[in-house]
């Protein structure tokens, strides 16, 4: 099962406090993977260094896209195994995303996540797509598995953002 939530980000700062937000809530989502996916410039990595840098450890990261290096390790706690798949769309992620997704201890965030196959997913994740609207951005998350069991310690954290259910 799954749910989804929408709700709006009129800058770059309310996509950095969303990024807070998410780590400050952790918990209820920590044995998920985080998907972000939308076009270039959504804030996929302005949200990715907000929540890094809001985690134990994360003060000083230097959390850039990981574009080139397709995977970049921040020493957060819980570790971040941060993925962006944006120059393997033709090819498709490679065993080292699926090494880290069954690494104990390591929450795995994954930008272009459209570029892995769903069926090569576990059943725990937290997607947000962001996308450009006239007013600043729109965000739909959907949470499914253990991340939709606790979509109520979610849905509190992420009060501030009015979430709601998305339009159809």
């Amino acid at each position: 099962m799954s749910t989804e939530i929408c709700f709006p980000l009129a800058n770059e700062e309310e996509t950095q406090r969303l990024g807070q937000c998410l780590a400050a809530c952790h918990e209820a989502w920590q044995a998920c993977i985080l998907l972000l996916d939308g076009e270039l410039g959504a804030g996929k990595t302005t949200l990715v260094r907000a929540l890094v840098r809001a985690l134990p450890g994360g003060g000083g990261a230097e959390v850039s896209s990981p574009s080139f290096n397709i995977c970049n390790i921040y020493p957060t706690q819980p570790q971040i195994a941060h993925f962006d798949l944006y120059r393997l769309e033709d090819t498709g992620p490679d065993e080292s995303l699926f090494e880290w997704i069954e690494h104990p201890g390591t929450t795995v965030i994954v930008e272009w996540a459209r570029f892995v196959p769903r069926q090569d997913l576990p059943p725990d994740v937290v997607t947000l797509h962001i996308e450009h609207t006239n007013s600043g951005r729109a965000v739909r998350m959907t949470l499914t598995g253990r991340a939709d069991d606790n979509q109520e310690a979610l849905c509190s954290a992420l009060a501030a953002f009015n979430p709601g259910p998305c339009p159809q």
